[in-house]
């Protein structure tokens, strides 16, 4: 920036008295009606209310910042508050020598204010505050009580230094918002931007007024001096709405805390289900291979016995039948799954031998595709009892001749198909079919095992059984 030359320094101060001049020449009209007793009345009135109102703000904003610790630093808003009231109140011209004191402490309270909502905290501020707090009186108190015209240079000095902390606090606003924007601090800077730039106006153009005109002074001083108590009404209702958005907040975040605390407490209450069940399973999968082992040791062994040493083949069938029996139930007991293409070679050896002992031709068709799927031990139980009560059917009541026995897959379900050429289901039945040849207890199995046991059948066209069990 280009310095001014002395001369050019020389012409403007020459010229600063006419420009002056002009200004008044042009406030004229506005201070004859601000002279008038109507306007004098309504500058007194405001400022009476104002006065009254800021008492009740510093009231409400000291008893927010002694709750929440947070808005300690608006402490400093209530003594520039409180400092304010006082100083409209010693306007009698016996206590004049009160004002610049007043008005050191409305300085004080306001700067330290404006910077600490910025986080800005020097001590070498704070102590220069504090010695003028000192040096104030003391000047005053030299002078003999006489105000004159020290008095009017502290008032000029404070007020310069109150106006510097506003700019100070609008540029680190301003600072702050270009180093992380956002929406909210923009709207709070604009707001503090058009708080604090007409309070600097009004307080620069009563210091102007001191030096133009004493009397332009003592008009405008009224209306100009109402920017100082507005401004504070404003910061004070921030104070408020700071708090109840932190309220907000704090509401906010309780709920969201409640509602973690009930998905926590959700998801303990089913990883102790699981581990519950987990357990539960765990005692059933010994108590079931210690019942197996029991079976196997003992019964199975007395069963062996039995077949081998009896001179009944009688006795020696039905006990070779048991032995396989419970064998088939040690088996589902374990619990280990069982591959569907070794299930399928057990139950073709089983179907095609006892057909082939009851001179009955059997077709076995077994799945064109490779099988790769396994069986719960349970299902494979299941399955091979339905499929032996079909072939005794087939046996005992069919009459057949041939049978044919399919196994296939079919959109992830497992379809076994048992057909004779027989004489079908007895008429007497009356088209009941679960009531005959053990019908309802292979539907029963077949339930269990989330599938279906269909029964068609007819007299003269045979018996066909499809049993659909889901994999």
């Amino acid at each position: 920036m280009k310095l001014p030359t002395a001369p050019e320094a020389a012409t403007t101060a020459r010229r600063l008295p006419l420009v002056l001049c002009a200004a008044a020449a042009l406030l004229s009209p506005v201070a004859a009606w601000a002279q008038t007793p109507t306007s004098m009345y309504w500058a007194a009135t405001l400022n009476g209310w104002m006065a009254a109102m800021l008492a009740l703000m510093a009231a409400i904003v000291g008893l927010l910042s002694s709750l929440h610790h947070r808005e300690r630093p608006a402490n400093f808003l209530v003594g520039m508050m409180l400092s304010w009231v006082v100083l409209r109140a010693t306007g009698t011209p016996g206590a004049a020598g009160l004002r610049p004191l007043l008005m050191t402490l409305l300085v004080l309270c306001g700067v330290q204010y404006l910077l600490r909502q910025m986080n800005f905290k020097r001590g070498w501020i704070d102590h220069a505050l504090l010695i003028q707090c000192l040096v104030v009186p003391a000047s005053l108190l030299a002078t003999g009580g006489q105000v004159g015209l020290l008095g009017t240079v502290w008032h000029a000095v404070l007020s310069l230094e109150l106006m510097a902390a506003m700019g100070w606090a609008l540029w680190l606003r301003r600072s702050r918002l270009r180093a992380t924007p956002d929406e909210a601090a923009a709207r709070e800077f604009h707001l503090m931007a058009m708080l604090l730039l007409p309070t600097m106006l009004a307080l620069l153009a009563e210091m102007l007024l001191t030096a133009v005109s004493e009397s332009l002074w003592w008009v405008a001083s009224p209306w100009l001096g109402l920017m100082l108590p507005l401004l504070m009404l404003a910061l004070g209702l921030q104070v408020v709405n700071h708090v109840a958005n932190a309220r907000i907040d704090a509401d906010k975040r309780v709920a969201a805390m409640e509602q973690r605390m009930n998905e926590r407490i959700a998801e303990a209450e089913r990883s102790h289900s699981q581990l519950a069940e987990q357990k539960l399973e765990q005692v059933t999968e010994r108590e079931r291979k210690r019942i197996a082992a029991d079976l196997h040791d003992d019964l199975g062994a007395k069963l062996l016995t039995i077949v081998h040493t009896s001179e009944s083949d009688r006795i020696s069938t039905l006990a070779r039948e048991a032995l396989e029996e419970m064998r088939l139930s040690v088996r589902g007991l374990t619990g280990k799954p069982v591959h569907l293409i070794d299930a399928l070679g057990d139950w073709r050896a089983e179907v095609v031998s006892r057909l082939g002992q009851a001179n009955i031709l059997a077709e076995w068709k077994s799945p064109a595709e490779e099988i790769e799927h396994t069986f719960q031990a349970r299902s494979y139980v299941q399955t091979t009892r339905i499929l032996r009560e079909s072939v005794s059917n087939i046996i005992k009541h069919s009459g057949a001749t041939n049978a044919t026995i399919s196994a296939a897959i079919q959109e992830g379900d497992f379809v076994l198909t048992i057909q004779d050429n027989g004489q079908g289901i007895p008429t007497e039945l009356d088209g009941r079919l679960d009531r005959g040849h053990g019908m309802a207890s292979m539907k029963s199995r077949a339930k269990q095992m989330h599938g279906q046991c269909l029964v068609e059948s007819g007299p003269g066209w045979g018996t066909v059984i499809r049993l659909t069990i889901p994999l």
